[in-house]
């Protein structure tokens, strides 16, 4: 669910109301910097644009190396997981979890374009602070819209997402700025 903003008379925002997981303002795919979009590609699944919702060399490598070297979940199956509220830490149920995620994933990109997927996903991805959604994050943590972001703000918040915590620039600012640098090479 999304957050109710009240306004005020004058029209400025006034406060929000919203239940766990709901502080969040969605943003059209056209209201996303390019940016922003470009670091989650070249972060969470490099073959974004080539796949139709399982990446299977992220697959196998994932399973051969154990996880080692990344995982082998697609932005498409992340975005599954995070519609269906999954991530048992029971092996079993995971699995079964990881069918179902494959399953819905596949559906997606068959009834979305791959921008509808890019944009519905940073609309559901939590970057701490209660703060789920690029649009709240980029107003959270910079003080302006997510078309409005440079690359270097772009790839702190895309760093956040391995770790919303750990990499929370107010809170942890070198290891931020250090996960912001890799996502900047990761872009290169």
């Amino acid at each position: 669910t999304l957050a109710s903003e009240v306004y005020a008379e004058d029209g400025t925002s006034m406060g929000k109301y919203f239940r766990d997981r709901g502080n969040r303002t969605n943003a059209n795919y056209r209201d996303i910097s390019k940016s922003i979009v470009d670091a989650l590609v070249a972060t969470e699944d490099e073959r974004f644009y080539e796949h139709s919702g399982i990446d299977g060399k992220s697959l196998i490598r994932a399973v051969v190396k154990l996880g080692r070297d990344g995982g082998g979940s697609t932005i498409t199956q992340q975005l599954a997981k995070n519609m269906l509220e999954q991530g048992s830490r029971n092996i079993l149920f995971r699995i079964i979890e990881k069918l179902k995620e494959w399953i819905i994933a596949v559906k997606l990109e068959r009834n979305f374009t791959k921008q509808e997927i890019l944009s519905l996903y940073l609309n559901t991805v939590p970057f701490g602070e209660n703060t789920h959604g690029v649009r709240n994050a980029a107003r959270t943590f910079f003080q302006k819209e997510p078309d409005r972001l440079t690359v270097d703000e772009a790839a702190l918040l895309i760093g956040m997402l391995k770790g919303n915590t750990l990499y929370n620039p107010r809170k942890n600012y070198k290891a931020a700025f250090d996960r912001r640098n890799v996502v900047l090479q990761q872009m290169v």
